[in-house]
This record gives structure tokens, C-alpha cells and sequence, in this order.
């Protein structure tokens, strides 16, 4: 039976892992990725799922290319995933990975924005229980951020989308382009839907929640994590904002900035989390220069990073699983038990990084080349940069300090057979769309007209990599690399993990000192007036005393013969 509508496969799998346990549940969970991809193929290509709601008509299910990517893409990832995470008993964590899948699957195929904003909401509560599991307060404060931000996000896109209808008359999720702010209405819903859009996709300064929350998940759920949310993002301002030129420079500056803190991140998933919103960056880079090229290598780069960036966290997780640690000046050595995991780790770094034959290679280099293309020689010296500093910090990093580096004299059993496989099944399609990256081109929504494999490219990422190479092996050599120190850094969240409670004890003491000045004074004062009363009227008080009469007869014709000469001058 065909379901045309993607997302409730997973919906109905997660309802049945429920209720069942063991094997059984396992099976149910593999088999939902796999029957929901079967049903995608099925689906007629005309495929347009409406219902009515009041006036308006919701459209569940939108099929074309891009979409359809997106959809078997997500379905690949979860695929994975749920392989990585066979061995889980935590029945929360699986039902919610499948929920967190399903939501990614009903945002893609949305053609409605309010559709869009009910799995876009979806999709924060579904993946904040991929955080909870972890099960350590950490990860419990770092939900709660999580979840404010991601909710705040929906309720802006919901804004955008309501002021978009009223000034349209349509809530068709479709291009919308950037209005000027003096436009009225029509600008104000377009910077609105950018804004919810930058928040998920990690814009500078909105992109904390990602390197808060998503290196405290559990070793699973982070797999998840850095599937769906951030491409989802990707796929929604390639929908609705392709062609936007502040997206070139915010893309630009997403694939820089993160270098910095990465390389001084002790939490190796912290590096990936710093790494992710790098990639995503050429993305959004891509979407904004909005040329054939550029979003064909934008959206073949995500599919590629959700392989290589889930590999990644697939061996971190693993490393996490065994060791209980993360930090890299607690890890090393590790290659000597776990041999299997360091191969795929190289796998993922060396994709990650576009060395040739990997997957990265067939995918950055055509954001790169349609920024020259484009007459952008500045955006294409960033983004070179960029790829000199993920292979920096993600491509030499990660696999060294955890596998080799000092001997931590950890002695860990090589990773569960199911973790090794799905980490071998990623590992393989990282290796296939670098050496045959034609497949990948056949599924994107414009014909490619691009080969990766020239002499000058080549030659040119070679130079590249072997450079930043020699950077770091001259920095360690040199002691000037900097050390792994066994803390947390934090970025621009200081603004609202630390400025604003500071900000709100502050305003909490000055304000309790405001209060206790106001309440002496006015018990200073009341005391005051008591006593004044007291001298007056009370039992000894002026006012008490007795009077002889001839002394009121005198007052008594004072206060006559004042008003007799008022009314005179009147």
C-alpha cells in the first residue's frame, strides 16, 4: 500500500516501536527507512496531497526535484542511524528518532507554509528527547536552551507566514525572495521567514544552540541530530530564498568564524558541532549566489555532509560509547582497540576535508567555482580559507587527538558490530560519490555541467591540504598548536548564558537594595508621623488638654473678626 504522504511511514513505525521490544523493534525500525523509500520511489510524480482547513487548503505532500532529494536523503540518513542505534534500549530515544525523521520528511514535501510550520515545530520537540537521553544535567539545561530557540523559531516563521498571507493572499511555500524593510508588510514577512530560516541554518550569532545542545546528546541521538534539522533549514532558503545576495556574505562568514573556536575546542563533538555550521555555510553561500551551479553544488554538499558529517559523529559516538569521554586531552591511543572505527574516522575527516576520490571534493569545489563564476574573488578567497581550516580542525583534529596523538592508556573494545556497520555503509557512499560522483549529479535539480576531476583542481586541493597539513604538523612540532585544556568554551552564547543571568542578578541585588532603602525609609517615616500624632493627640497631647472657657471665647472672637474684615475687602 502507498502512502502519499512520506512522513507518516515513520509516524506509524514509531507507533509500533511503542508498544514492542527486542528483535522485534529493531526490525520495525530498519524496516522503516527502507519501506519509506520504496514508497517515495512509488509515488507519481504529479503526486499533490491537499486537505481543506477554513478558507485555506494545506498541501501535505509537494513533489519535484528538490524536494525529492531532500526525501531520499533523509530517508538515507535515518537508515543509518537507526543501524548505529540498534543496540539502544532506551525506548524514548528510538521512538523519538523516528518521529524527529518523519517531521524532516513532512517539512520537505510541505507546500504550504503553515504545513511547513507544523513539522517545523515538530521538529524541535521530537530531537529535544535525542538531548534528554543523555540522562546528565548538562544535557538537561542544554535541552531547555535548545527548545526555547528552536520554538522561537517557529513562532517567527508563523509571523512571517501569517503577515506573507495577509499581504499575498497565498501561504504557498514557494520562492519569496528578501523584501526591503521600507516595503511595508511584504518586507517585514520576508525578513521574518529569513530570520526563523537563519535560525535553524545557524546564522552568525543565531548558531549557539547547535554547539550548546548537540554534543550533549547521547552518542546516538547526536547522529540524528546533525542529519535534519540544519538541512532542513538548507532546503527551506533554497525553496524560498535562492539567489539572495546577503546570503553569499552571511554563507562566507558561517564557513569561517567556526575555525577559530574549533580549534581551540577540547569536546571533540563540540569540533564537529563547530564543523557542521562551517559546511553549512558553503550551503548557504551556494543558495545565495543562486546560479545553476551554485545550487546544484550547495544542495550535492549537503547530501555529501550529512554522509561525512554523520560518520564523524557515528565514530565520536562510538569513542563515547566505550571510553565515557570526549575531550580530546583525555582520548589517544585509541587506534591500538579500536582499528576499525580509526579507519572510518579517516574516511569521514578525509571527506570532510574534499581530498580527491572523497566526497567533499565533488561537491565544495562547485560553490567555489561558481563564486569566481559570479565575479565574487573575495567570497572565494573565504571560503578557500574555510577549506584550509576544516581540514585544520576536522580532517587532522578529530582522528588525531582521539586515536593517536599521546597514549591515554585507554584500552577500549573495538565499537558494537552494529555502530561498525552502519559506520562501514557510510564510510563506502563517502568513497563512491567521490570516485563516481555522477550519480549524485543525475539526482540534482538543474543538469550539471561540471567536472570535478581537472588537472587545475586537483592540483589545486592538493596544494591546499598539504599546506594546512604542514601548518599543523609546524604547530605542534613548535609547541604553539593550542593545548587541549579540559574546559568549555563558549561564544556568542555568553550573551545569554552568562550577560543576561548576570544582567538579572544584578537588576535582582539593586533591586532587593531599592526595596529594603524603601521600606527603612518608610518605617523612618511612619515612626515619624506616630510620633507627631502621638505629641498632639495623644493622652498628653496638646490637643488633649482642657481649656478654660474664656480662652475659646477669645479664639472665638479672633477668628470673627478675621472674617468680618475679609467680607470688608470683598
Amino acid at each position: 500500500m502507498i502512502t502519499e504522504a512520506p512522513f507518516v511511514v515513520f509516524f506509524v513505525a514509531a507507533a509500533l516501536a511503542a508498544v514492542t521490544r527486542g528483535h522485534l523493534r529493531g526490525a520495525i525500525m530498519v524496516a522503516a527507512p527502507v519501506i519509506g523509500a520504496f514508497n517515495l520511489y512509488n509515488l507519481p510524480a504529479d503526486t499533490n496531497v491537499q486537505i481543506p482547513l477554513m478558507d485555506l487548503t494545506l498541501e501535505l505532500t509537494r513533489i519535484d526535484k528538490l524536494s525529492l532529494l531532500f526525501g531520499y536523503l533523509f530517508h538515507l540518513a535515518a537508515f543509518l542511524g537507526i543501524i548505529f542505534a540498534l543496540h539502544v534500549r532506551d525506548t524514548t530515544e528510538q521512538v523519538a528518532g523516528l518521529l524527529y525523521a518523519g517531521s524532516a520528511l513532512g517539512a520537505v514535501f510541505a507546500g504550504d507554509l503553515i504545513t511547513l510550520f507544523v513539522f517545523w515545530e515538530l521538529l524541535a520537540v521530537t530531537s529535544v528527547f535525542l538531548i534528554l537521553a543523555r540522562g546528565t544535567e548538562r544535557a538537561y539545561r542544554a535541552s531547555m536552551r535548545y527548545m526555547v530557540i528552536q520554538v522561537l523559531s517557529g513562532v517567527i516563521l508563523m509571523a512571517g507566514a501569517i503577515i506573507h498571507y495577509h499581504v499575498t493572499g497565498s501561504i504557498a511555500f514557494e520562492y519569496v525572495g528578501l523584501q526591503p524593510l521600507d516595503s511595508g508588510l511584504a518586507g517585514l514577512a520576508s525578513w521574518l521567514l529569513l530570520l526563523a530560516m537563519g535560525i535553524k541554518s545557524c546564522f552568525p550569532l543565531l548558531h549557539n544552540w547547535l554547539t550548546d545542545a548537540y554534543p550533549e546528546a547521547s552518542p546516538t541521538g547526536t547522529v540524528f541530530l546533525s542529519a535534519f534539522t540544519t538541512k532542513v533549514a538548507v532546503y527551506s532558503l533554497a525553496r524560498a530564498f535562492p539567489g539572495t545576495e546577503l546570503l553569499i556574505y552571511v554563507g562566507a562568514t558561517m564557513a569561517m568564524f567556526p575555525i577559530f573556536f574549533a580549534v581551540i575546542e577540547n569536546d571533540l563533538r563540540r569540533v564537529l558541532a563547530y564543523s557542521l555550521i562551517n559546511q553549512v555555510g558553503f550551503m548557504v553561500c551556494g543558495i545565495g549566489i543562486g546560479t545553476a551551479m551554485a545550487l546544484n553544488g550547495a544542495i550535492s554538499h549537503a547530501f555529501n555532509d550529512v554522509v561525512f558529517k554523520g560518520l564523524l559523529f557515528m565514530t565520536m559516538g562510538a569513542v563515547l560509547y566505550r571510553t565515557g569521554k570526549m575531550n580530546g586531552s583525555d582520548l589517544g591511543g585509541l587506534y591500538k582497540t579500536m582499528p576499525k572505527t580509526t579507519v572510518f574516522c579517516i574516511v569521514g575527516a578525509a571527506s570532510i576535508s574534499a581530498f580527491p576520490l572523497f566526497s567533499g571534493f565533488v561537491s565544495k569545489s562547485m560553490v567555489m567555482t561558481a563564486a569566481l563564476e559570479e565575479n565574487y574573488p573575495t567570497v572565494w578567497l573565504a571560503l578557500l580559507f574555510a577549506s584550509a581550516g576544516v581540514f585544520h580542525h576536522a580532517g587532522i583534529k578529530i582522528p588525531y587527538f582521539a586515536f593517536f596523538a599521546h597514549d591515554s592508556g585507554l584500552r577500549p573494545k573495538e565499537a558494537p558490530p552494529n555502530m561498525l556497520l552502519a559506520m562501514g555503509l557510510a564510510a563506502a557512499i563517502c568513497i563512491f560519490n567521490g570516485a563516481y560522483p555522477w550519480v549524485l549529479y543525475s539526482m540534482m535539480p538543474f543538469p550539471v555541467e561540471y567536472e570535478p576531476y581537472t588537472a587545475a583542481h586537483v592540483l589545486t586541493q592538493v596544494q591546499l591540504l598539504f599546506f594546512s597539513a604542514l601548518a599543523f604538523a609546524w604547530l605542534q612540532l613548535t609547541g604553539r598548536y593550542p593545548p587541549e585544556l579540559p574546559s568549555i568554551n563558549i561564544d556568542a552564547e555568553w550573551l545569554y548564558r552568562k550577560l543576561l543571568p548576570g544582567l538579572g542578578r544584578w537588576t535582582a541585588a539593586w533591586g532587593a537594595l531599592l526595596r529594603d532603602g524603601a521600606l527603612r525609609l518608610g518605617r523612618a517615616a511612619s515612626g515619624e508621623v506616630y510620633k507627631l500624632i502621638t505629641r498632639h493627640g495623644g493622652p498628653e497631647g496638646t490637643l488633649a488638654r482642657t481649656r478654660p472657657s474664656g480662652y475659646m471665647a477669645l479664639w472665638m472672637t479672633v477668628l470673627l473678626s478675621v472674617f468680618l474684615v475679609l467680607s470688608f475687602l470683598e
